[in-house]
């Protein structure tokens, strides 16, 4: 295991309450990603491909669309891909399989069901991601996963939308997710962060629940890498940390609430709601 205690003993204090940043996402990318091992650096390439997905789906939709520069690949990569796939002839290992499995499957969706297609593709990057044989990593995936999952189901029983239909992957949890009628899931027993989710999921204003959420997250990560003192696990944290931190600093308020009405405005619009429960 590459240790890395130089490049941790620099980085700075963070929280998630900071007003400002020093380093940034952008720093991490242009300072520290290129001095990881090869080995680590894929560890840290899972994190990137969550842009290069929102690119993706970009692109399927318009080729002439702007894409996140946070990605690992660019415009005219992920194009080219999206032909080669498209033509029957994709055989480049320098990319996750899961893109041109998914690209496929994009093509054979019927126009009624192209709204499934983020769905689909994160379910196939999940998988991807827990696949990967750093068990702290592979962890979080799940862990957010699971988190995900849960705030869609909560959220889909309060408008009365089919659970089922709002549910990413293929696990345990997230087929007790589909099938229970219980009210914790019958999943308190299995996920000790299920009761604190339902709490917070009682929350009004929508910016404060988010930004308890991801309080939530920040402390599984600090616990759960206590002991990655010098290791690229302690890398992924900060880099995750980071990623939080921006987020909070470019919302105020008002702009956060905005964002989350439109959430879920979008969980209502990809499945027809009785009028009854429409606002």
């Amino acid at each position: 295991m590459d240790a890395y205690y130089y490049l941790i003993a620099g980085l700075p204090d963070i929280s998630l309450d900071d007003g400002k940043l020093s380093y940034t996402v952008d720093s991490f990318k242009s300072e520290i990603y290129p001095d990881l091992s090869t080995k680590d650096k894929k560890l840290i390439d899972l994190y990137y491909l969550e842009y290069d997905n929102e690119n993706l789906l970009l692109l399927l939709h318009d080729k002439d669309s702007s894409i996140n520069s946070k990605g690992l690949f660019s415009a005219e990569e992920l194009l080219t891909v999206i032909e080669l796939v498209k033509e029957g002839d994709f055989t480049d290992k320098k990319y996750p399989p899961y893109f041109s499995t998914f690209i496929s499957e994009y093509f054979n969706l019927p126009a009624e069901d192209l709204y499934k297609a983020g769905d689909m593709l994160a379910s196939a990057y999940y998988s991807y991601a827990m696949r990967c044989k750093n068990r702290f990593i592979s962890a979080w995936y799940e862990f957010n996963l699971n988190i995900n999952n849960i705030q869609s189901a909560m959220s889909a029983r309060k408008y009365n939308i089919d659970v089922a239909s709002v549910i990413v992957g293929n696990t345990e949890i997230s087929e007790a997710l589909r099938t229970s009628n219980a009210r914790d899931f019958g999943l308190n027993e299995t996920l000790t962060y299920l009761e604190p989710l339902q709490r917070i999921s009682e929350i009004e204003d929508l910016v404060d629940r988010e930004k308890k959420v991801d309080l939530l997250k920040w402390n599984w990560l600090e616990n759960e890498s206590f002991f990655n003192y010098f290791t690229i696990e302690r890398l992924f944290v900060f880099l995750l940390q980071l990623e939080m931190i921006e987020r909070w600093i470019s919302l105020d308020k008002e702009k956060g609430n905005e964002l989350f009405r439109k959430m879920i405005q979008n969980l209502k619009d990809e499945v027809q709601i009785p009028e009854e429960f429409r606002n």
